[in-house]
């Protein structure tokens, strides 16, 4: 006999908790990223909506771009950390609509490719991409894209990597 208290659920919503909104008012300027830097392009685009005067470099220093707790802690001298998602490797299309719907500040992480399995012969699994979604707006710091509506992104069809919300400094969910 199963478990009455344990049901699956394959629609669980990629935020628990109240429906809040912590950067309604939040004034994002795009940055165009050089090179393969999108990380830290976005977290200094995000630490500059507070006043910050950060530069990509300094989150450079400050992260490793496949440890996203460091993310976060680059992100607490501006007042800011990030908060884990619920998310799986579904297209960002499956997601937008509940996202835009929250109308807050999250960064999307999605894959360029689709995923292999294995990493290739030199240690690298595939390449992946991060974004930010304001309210309805994607920010893509890579060249040729700039700001969209979030429903019009040419991207929504990658498969999710990680979504995760900015919240203030101290939030109860965050990294």
């Amino acid at each position: 006999m199963m478990n009455e208290i344990w049901k699956p659920n394959p629609s669980a919503p990629l935020w628990y908790g109240t429906n809040e909104t912590f950067f309604e008012d939040f004034e994002l300027k795009h940055i165009l990223q050089k090179g393969p830097s999108c990380v830290p392009t976005t977290l200094a685009m995000i630490a500059r909506a507070t006043g910050a005067e950060v530069t990509i470099s300094d989150m450079k220093e400050a992260i490793n771009t496949q440890a996203p707790h460091t993310w976060s802690n680059a992100l607490k001298p501006f007042g800011l950390q990030l908060a884990y998602c619920n998310n799986d490797a579904r297209s960002i299309s499956y997601f937008i609509d509940e996202l835009v719907g929250l109308n807050d500040l999250f960064l999307l992480s999605f894959y360029s490719s689709e995923p292999p399995i294995d990493p290739d012969s030199n240690g690298k699994l595939c390449t992946a991409h991060i974004v930010t979604l304001h309210k309805d707006e994607i920010f893509d710091t890579a060249k040729g894209y700039g700001k969209c509506k979030a429903i019009d992104y040419s991207r929504l069809a990658n498969r999710c990597k990680r979504i995760f919300r900015v919240v203030p400094l101290g939030h109860e969910r965050c990294l």
